[in-house]
C-alpha cells in the first residue's frame, strides 16, 4: 500500500521504473503500510519468503499465504475506515484483493499500485527494470528514500502535507503520510487534487 508520498512524486513525473532487481530490503513500502486505528497508527507488514535468503530480488519475493495476514490486514482496515465518508464507495476493490491469493509480491503490489492509479484516474507510464543500475544518472532515484521505517522522519517534509479530516480527527492530531487509502477513504474524487498540490522539492532530493 504506497503511502502518499509516493503517489505526490508519482503525480509529478512523466514515466517511472520500479525496481524488481535490485536485493530485497526489509522494512520498505514494498510489503508494509501504516494506517490511523481508534488506537493510534498501526504498522501492517504482508509476510513474505525470500526463496535465494538475504540475496533474494524483489521479483522473486514470494507472498507467504500460509498466514492469515489478508484476512487481518483486510479486518483491521474496515475496522478503522467504515466512517470514513468514502470507504463504501471505494472498499470493494481494495476488499477483492485481500481476497485474491497473490503468490508474488510484485504482483500483489502492482496490483494495488493499479488499483489506486484506476481510483485516482491517471495512467503513469509504468516499467520495471530488467537490470540493476546501482547509480543511474538520468532520473531521480527514490531507492533508499521512500523508506516506511522512515514515515516520521526528516525524508519528507511535513508542511508539504495539508491537513484533511481523518476518521479519529477528533482525538488524534492530523497524521501526515499513511497509505493512500486513508487519503481516498477520506477525501474521495478530490484524493487526486490533493496530490496534485504537492510538489516535491530540493528537501527532498
Amino acid at each position: 500500500m504506497p503511502p502518499i508520498e509516493y503517489f505526490s512524486w508519482l503525480m509529478h513525473s512523466s514515466s517511472i521504473q520500479i525496481e524488481i532487481q535490485e536485493t530485497y530490503l526489509r522494512q520498505t513500502c514494498r510489503n508494509r503500510y501504516t494506517i490511523l486505528t481508534a488506537n493510534g497508527l498501526l504498522n501492517l507488514s504482508v509476510p513474505v519468503i525470500k526463496p535465494l535468503g538475504n540475496h533474494t530480488p524483489v521479483k522473486d519475493v514470494l507472498v507467504d499465504n500460509r498466514q492469515n495476514w489478508a484476512h487481518v490486514h483486510w479486518k483491521t482496515i474496515e475496522s478503522a475506515y467504515s466512517r470514513a465518508p468514502f470507504f463504501l464507495y471505494y472498499r470493494d476493490g481494495f476488499e477483492e484483493i485481500f481476497h485474491t491469493a497473490h503468490f508474488k509480491l510484485i504482483d500483489l503490489d502492482m496490483k494495488i499500485l493499479q488499483l489506486c492509479c484506476d481510483i485516482l484516474k491517471i495512467a503513469p507510464k509504468f516499467t520495471l527494470t530488467d537490470v540493476f543500475n546501482k547509480v543511474p544518472t538520468d532520473f531521480v532515484d527514490m531507492r533508499g528514500r521512500i523508506l516506511q521505517k522512515k514515515r516520521t522522519a526528516h525524508s519528507w517534509s511535513v508542511k508539504q502535507y495539508s491537513p484533511y479530516i481523518q476518521v479519529f480527527s477528533d482525538r488524534y492530531p492530523f497524521e501526515p503520510n499513511l497509505f493512500l487509502p486513508d487519503l481516498i477513504f477520506n477525501l474521495g474524487p478530490d484524493a487526486a487534487k490533493y496530490l496534485q498540490n504537492i510538489v516535491p522539492g530540493d528537501s527532498l532530493l
